[in-house]
C-alpha cells in the first residue's frame, strides 16, 4: 500500500467504527478578517467497545481560511493545545 494511501485508508474507516459520530463546536473565534478557529469536541459511541467517546479527551479544532466568503483551506487539530501552540495563543 502507497503512503498516501495508508494515510487515507484509517480515515475512509473511520465513520464505521461509531455510532452516531458527530462534531459539536463549542466556541468560535474570529482570529482576523481571513481566519476562524472553531473549538470543538467528537461525540459518539465505539461500535464494539460501547465506550462513549466523551470519556476521552476529545476536544480539537478546526482552523478556516476564508477568501472572498469561501473556505479555501480547512486545517483540523485533534487537539485543541497544538491548534494553540500553532497560533501562538494561551487557550
Amino acid at each position: 500500500m502507497s503512503a498516501p494511501a495508508a494515510t487515507v485508508a484509517p480515515m475512509r474507516d473511520w465513520p464505521h467504527a461509531w455510532n452516531e459520530w458527530h462534531v459539536e463546536a463549542t466556541e468560535y473565534r474570529e482570529l482576523d478578517a481571513e481566519r476562524v478557529l472553531v473549538l470543538c469536541r467528537g461525540v459518539g459511541c465505539g461500535k464494539t467497545s460501547g465506550l462513549e467517546v466523551g470519556q476521552l479527551s476529545t476536544e480539537g479544532a478546526n482552523l478556516f481560511e476564508v477568501h472572498d466568503g469561501e473556505v479555501t483551506r480547512l486545517i483540523i487539530y485533534w487537539h485543541q493545545d497544538l491548534a494553540f501552540a500553532d497560533l501562538g495563543f494561551e487557550g
